[in-house]
């Protein structure tokens, strides 16, 4: 073990997922697994001695189940940690509870562990454990006015019209989205395209999720769906999603094109369609994840005359997009999440009867 590598708790209640994760991690120079255990208990007594970076953390245990496990360790230790979850309707229940409760990522188990393919579970686990070790836990929750960066407000002197907001996030994701739908108006008069990047089988408990905690409604896209305002569309695990016009309206069209950058669905291919459809009607917003994607798109939205929205680094969880975005030139704006649904609510959209009518 380098001096400099990552060290990781593995928790799980099963041995064999147990030497599964930490056989799976072996040939990663930067990573070292310095304890295992089988239940949040076991977990909590050995971080003192094991001092782990990252804790990949299973949530169907005995006696302390991870749920309660994870608030220890997030709102005692203020450790990063990453959710293994069973690939289930629970599961993912649980999974969305635990990022609810501070996780900063998750990955999935394979449906037949004996008889699947681990690679790309292990890429994704050490992508995730690496980036995970370099976040700061709670920290968008411990925001104050001494650090919160208020964007240019480019509406002054004339207020755009607009009819679609088209949002890309990936990690921190859960919360960013739930704390901004939770706070759209119920008379708001555009439609939300969100890409989420989320495996598939999640998507739809997710869509369900923010349907509860919204006064919009929310719901996972459909290919032909009528885009419609007061809607809020968001693209399944697994397919691109992008706008077409078809007899003057809008409609969502989805794919399984190959992946573009790494992602299916992509925020590039949304916000393009968006840029190319609507123009300058949108609204592009990046927020909290990992990566670029986005970039480049939310640029195409830019050039289109629509305005594009950054999340500011002190509240997302991990700068990736919105840095990628802001440094292409992409941006118009940043904003602290906290600031978001109002921002979008202060926008004026369009509220004709038929508002995508060519």
């Amino acid at each position: 073990m380098t001096a400099s590598a990552i060290r990781v708790l593995v928790v799980d209640d099963s041995a064999f997922m147990r030497k599964v994760l930490v056989k799976m991690l072996e040939p990663y120079p930067d990573i070292h697994v310095v304890a295992t255990a089988m239940d949040g208990i076991f977990a909590l007594d050995k971080i003192a001695r094991a001092r782990p970076d990252v804790v990949t953390l299973d949530l169907e245990m005995p006696r302390m189940d991870g749920l309660t496990a994870l608030a220890h360790l997030v709102g005692e230790h203020e450790l990063p940690v990453i959710l293994v979850s069973a690939h289930t309707s629970k599961g993912a229940q649980a999974t969305f509870e635990g990022l609810a409760a501070g996780a900063v990522d998750f990955v999935t188990k394979p449906e037949r562990i004996f008889s699947a393919p681990l690679g790309a579970l292990a890429d994704a686990l050490v992508e995730k454990i690496r980036m995970a070790a370099k976040v700061k836990v709670n920290r968008a929750s411990s925001l104050d006015e001494r650090h919160r960066v208020v964007g240019r407000d480019l509406r002054r002197g004339s207020t755009p019209t607009l009819d679609v907001v088209a949002i890309a996030v990936s990690t921190g994701g859960p919360n960013a989205l739930s704390k901004i739908l939770a706070g759209i108006d119920e008379g708001f008069g555009g439609a939300i395209l969100i890409i989420q990047h989320m495996p598939e089988g999640f998507t739809g408990q997710f869509a369900e999720r923010l349907n509860r905690l919204a006064a919009i409604e929310v719901r996972e896209a459909e290919d032909g769906d009528c885009i419609t305002a007061g809607l809020a569309l968001l693209a399944p695990g697994g397919r691109h999603m992008e706008i077409t016009r078809s007899q003057g309206r809008l409609h969502v069209r989805l794919s399984r094109t190959p992946p573009v950058g790494g992602h299916r669905p992509s925020a590039d291919i949304l916000f393009r369609s968006v840029a190319e459809v609507v123009r300058e009607r949108a609204v592009g917003l990046i927020l909290t994840g990992m990566g670029e994607d986005g970039a480049r798109g939310l640029g195409a939205i830019r050039a289109a005359g629509g305005l594009t929205v950054a999340q500011d680094e002190a509240s997302s969880v991990v700068y990736g997009m919105p840095r990628a975005a802001i440094q292409r030139g992409a941006v118009a704006t940043i904003l602290p999440l906290p600031e978001m649904a109002s921002f979008l609510n202060s926008l004026e959209m369009e509220k004709r009867g038929s508002p995508w009518n060519a």
